[in-house]
C-alpha cells in the first residue's frame, strides 16, 4: 500500500530550532524591565533540554512527557523510555542533551519525579510542548505545519543520511516491525544513490 513520506527538518533547520529558547531568552533580557521577565532562566534551560531530548533520542511526544528523573542516567548519557504498548527501551542522549538536562536540573526550583515540569512544578503536558514548539518554529523562521513529532522524523532521517543502518534506527525508534522504519529510506534519494554507487559492482 502507498504510504506518505514523513516530513522532516533539515539539519540546518534543526540546529536553528534547538537554539530558539536561548535566542528568545537573550531577546527578552535585552528588553526586560526592572522587575525582570516573567519567563525565568530555568524555564529557558528546561525548553533547551526537552528540545535536545526530543531530537537527540528521537522520542514521541508522550514518551517525552512521561520521563522521570529516575529514567535519566547522566553517567552513561542514556534515558529509559516507555513506549507504545508499555515496551521499554534504552535511548542514548549524547553530550548536548545530557548537558542541557544537567544545567536545567541545577536551575530548576522544584523537586519532582517528572523530568520536565511547568512553572508550578507539575509535569509538562503534550499541549504545552506543542504550543511552545510552534513559538520556537516562528522564532527560527521555519515555515510549515511542523509538530514535535517531526523532530522524531528528522532524527531518523538524519541518522540514515549519515550512514546509520536501518536495523539500528529501528531499535532507537522502538519500532516493532522493520517495515515501519523503512519508510524513512524513501525521504533521501540522494543518500540511496550514494549507497548504490559506493556498493554496487556495476555502479
Amino acid at each position: 500500500l502507498a504510504r506518505r513520506l514523513p516530513v522532516f527538518l533539515t539539519q540546518e533547520q534543526t540546529l536553528r530550532l534547538l537554539g530558539a529558547p536561548r535566542r528568545k531568552w537573550e531577546s527578552r533580557a535585552e528588553r526586560r524591565s526592572v522587575r525582570g521577565p516573567l519567563w525565568k532562566e530555568w524555564q529557558m534551560q528546561r525548553d533547551v533540554a526537552w528540545l535536545e531530548v526530543l531530537y537527540g533520542a528521537g522520542l514521541r511526544l508522550r514518551e517525552l512527557t512521561r520521563l522521570r528523573w529516575k529514567d535519566f542516567d547522566p553517567e552513561r548519557q542514556l534515558v529509559r523510555v516507555v513506549g507504545k504498548g508499555g515496551r521499554e527501551r534504552i535511548c542514548p542522549l549524547g553530550p548536548a542533551a545530557t548537558e542541557a538536562i544537567l544545567r536545567y536540573r541545577e536551575l530548576c526550583p522544584f523537586s519532582a519525579d517528572a523530568l520536565f515540569v511547568s512553572g508550578r512544578g507539575r509535569p509538562l503536558s503534550p499541549r504545552f510542548i506543542e504550543a511552545a514548539f510552534r513559538q520556537y518554529l516562528e522564532e527560527s523562521g521555519i515555515d510549515g505545519a511542523y509538530s514535535p513529532h517531526k523532530l522524531r522524523h528528522s532524527f531518523a532521517t538524519h541518522l540514515l543520511n549519515n550512514g546509520a543502518d536501518l536495523r539500528s534506527v529501528q531499535e532507537l525508534l522502538g519500532h516493532v516491525r522493520l517495515s515501519t522504519t523503512q519508510i524513512y529510506t524513501g525521504v533521501s534519494p540522494q543518500r540511496l544513490r550514494e549507497v548504490y554507487q559506493a556498493t554496487h559492482p556495476r555502479a
